[in-house]
């Protein structure tokens, strides 16, 4: 993912059962039988859970689920921390430090200049994410608001870098963490309302009631002595995943083991699925496909590659949990394991024994000791996220290890664009599509050719004006057109998606038409108060009116939510330049480029205001600054008289 990735894959999904276990012999009732679908059940909690099933919690705990996500401490972290952890991006030129101190773990920015210090700026880590099979990500909570830190470490490697996606655009400590991400990474957490990345309540892993549902109706008829014998019969009171339908177990696997492009049914929200249902009721995933991409794939695309093999086809009876027992760690399941699994439908039945059915040559499966998965399934790399190894849930002839190989050079050579595919629903309708191709557009690939395939299902649509509408507006605000999108532009009150209503603010801001801008920012934020982005904005359409009052409390807002906004402190410092209030002014200026010492608004102002002062001198390192890390400002500031 180029715009936006998600840090880390989770290995496995937790699910009540049995290995290899087939419907039990009572005969199956449909999902809808299952009580706890019912919205009015309540969650109870992984501690209620350990009240009974103490043997599952305490092996489901180690599980990489169970490790998904916790508190940044010394028992949770997989990090090795010494002199060697230390990144360097070179595009923007900051070091990291990641350590810890008092038992609280921080990430320290720096630069230097020869051997001078010339920027640090020092973030508490609140959150480790990532069970430490593959990765650790670290997250910040500020007043709610998660931010994930600028490193990872990759514990294959034993090695600190970027994490996945930054090495491209280091958003450094700003990338929002948004109810996408966090709802596979973690159990579920309470979102703010009208908010992308505020959180109320954070959890700490993900818990039973993820993938067996809300256990309340469990719990009660328990302790009213309603008991079941689960030997014989199905205790339809929770959700044992086992007792699903296939499909609806590769549901609930791949609501997120299939990554890729998810797109939210109209009003769904990533909180609204629940195991036994259809994913298909809530949002449909899409994923591009290239020339390669039998070769090449993302991390948590192992229902993807399932479901392209043979034997999930062909058995009709394969799924996740046929494999793997999501209550035990997968690295304390032994081959035979994995290899009981193949045979109980790869064999010869002879006299003797049943033997594998292995074409490979006896000298070839001798070195792999019969071991299926090592041929069948091999590790491999992921596109998105560097430095791990994963296992290929492809299972094929074509997939082994011995198969002839392209080198990674001729790999990205022959990387062709075919299209997105719709993974979950079937026969997905033409608007879907293009929502498909918007959010690819937003989140991987900005290339024309994609906006291009979603124009083209937006024309071939069906679908009313009013259910293509917020589409539309996405489709040309990602196109730049940004008359043609005014001349469909519904009353800001009659907008009632808000990313539609900013994206509408956008363009007439972009056509200068401040005022029609302000009203369609007022609806967005009206919409999601909590959205700060949409704030920023808002604030300073303000303060371009000359509406300074009102700029001056929604700087305020925005500060007081998240104190380290560079933008709203740099805007803030001008509306005290204009105050007169030059020591505040400059005081804030200075604030948001601690922050981010190449904060082009900033440097600028503060500029301009010592300049003002009649303190060129004072500017001087400033203005050298400004010119080193935007060089096109060297000829503007000559042309003013400046230079």
């Amino acid at each position: 993912m180029t715009k936006y990735r998600i840090s880390t894959g989770i290995l496995i999904l937790m699910v009540s059962c049995m290995w290899f276990c087939a419907p039990n012999s009572t005969t199956e009732k449909s999902v809808e039988a299952f009580l706890n679908l019912n919205d009015s059940v309540e969650h109870v909690g992984m501690q209620m859970c350990q009240s009974c099933h103490n043997n599952v919690y305490q092996t489901y705990i180690e599980t990489g689920m169970g490790q998904s996500f916790g508190k940044a401490d010394l028992k949770k972290t997989a990090a090795e921390f010494g002199p060697d952890a230390l990144v360097y991006d070179e595009t923007l030129d900051f070091y990291y430090k990641p350590y810890f101190q008092d038992s609280v773990m921080y990430v320290m920015e720096f630069r230097l200049e020869g051997k001078d210090t010339v920027h640090k700026r020092i973030e508490k880590i609140d959150y480790i994410i990532g069970s430490g099979h593959h990765t650790n990500s670290h997250m910040i909570d500020r007043n709610g608001y998660v931010y994930q830190a600028p490193i990872t470490y990759y514990t294959q490697d034993k090695k600190w870098d970027l994490a996945p996606g930054f090495e491209e655009n280091n958003e450094r400590f700003g990338r929002a963490i948004l109810s996408e991400c966090l709802t596979c990474h973690n159990h579920t957490p309470t979102p703010a309302t009208g908010s992308d990345n505020k959180y109320h309540k954070m959890p700490l892993g993900i818990e039973c009631e993820r993938c067996h549902g809300a256990g309340g109706l469990h719990v009660k008829e328990k302790l009213l002595g309603k008991h079941v014998d689960t030997s014989k019969f199905v205790d339809y009171s929770i959700v044992n995943p086992k007792h699903l339908p296939i499909d609806r177990q590769m549901d609930l696997c791949q609501r997120c083991h299939l990554q890729g492009v998810a797109v939210l049914n109209e009003g769904k929200t990533f909180y609204d699925f629940k195991p036994g249902m259809q994913l298909s009721d809530v949002m449909n995933v899409f994923l591009p496909r290239f020339t390669n991409s039998d070769k090449r794939f993302i991390m948590a695309s192992q229902a993807d590659r399932l479901q392209l093999s043979a034997c999930f086809n062909v058995s009709g009876k394969l799924s996740c949990i046929t494999c793997h027992n999501p209550h035990h760690d997968v690295h304390s399941t032994t081959e035979n394991n994995y290899n009981s699994a193949c045979q109980s439908c790869h064999h010869k039945n002879t006299t003797q024994s049943k033997l594998f059915d292995c074409s490979a040559p006896s000298a070839q499966r001798n070195v792999e000791q019969d071991n299926c998965v090592a041929c069948h399934m091999p590790p491999s790399g992921s596109i998105d996220i560097p430095h791990i190894n994963i296992t290929d849930h492809y299972i094929s002839k074509k997939n082994t290890k011995t198969t002839d190989t392209l080198s990674q050079e001729k790999v990205e050579e022959i990387a062709g664009f075919l299209g997105l595919e719709s993974l979950i629903v079937k026969e997905v309708q033409p608007l879907q599509m293009a929502r498909g191709y918007l959010a690819l557009w937003d989140k991987f690939m900005g290339t024309p050719s994609v906006l291009d395939s979603a124009k083209y299902y937006l024309d071939q649509s069906k679908a009313s004006r009013k259910e293509k509408f917020n589409t539309l507006i996405h489709y040309y605000f990602n196109k730049k057109e940004y008359a043609l999108l005014a001349s469909i532009a519904l009353a800001p009150k009659d907008v009632q998606d808000a990313w539609t209503a900013y994206r509408i603010g956008e363009a007439a801001y972009k056509n200068k038409n401040l005022s029609k801008a302000l009203s369609y920012y007022q609806q967005a934020s009206n919409l999601k108060p909590y959205s700060l982005i949409f704030q920023e904005k808002l604030g300073s359409t303000y303060a371009q009116l000359g509406q300074l009052g009102a700029a001056e409390k929604v700087f305020h807002f925005i500060l007081k939510e998240d104190p380290s906004r560079k933008m709203a402190l740099s805007n803030l410092g001008l509306l005290k330049a204009q105050q007169g209030k030059i020591t505040q002014a400059l005081l804030l200026y200075n604030k948001a480029l601690t922050l981010d010492p190449d904060y082009k608004n900033a440097l600028l102002n503060k500029i301009g205001l010592l300049i003002q002062l009649g303190r060129t001198s004072e500017a001087q390192p400033t203005i050298q600054h400004l010119i080193k890390k935007h060089p096109n400002y060297q000829a503007i500031l000559k042309q003013q008289g400046i230079l």
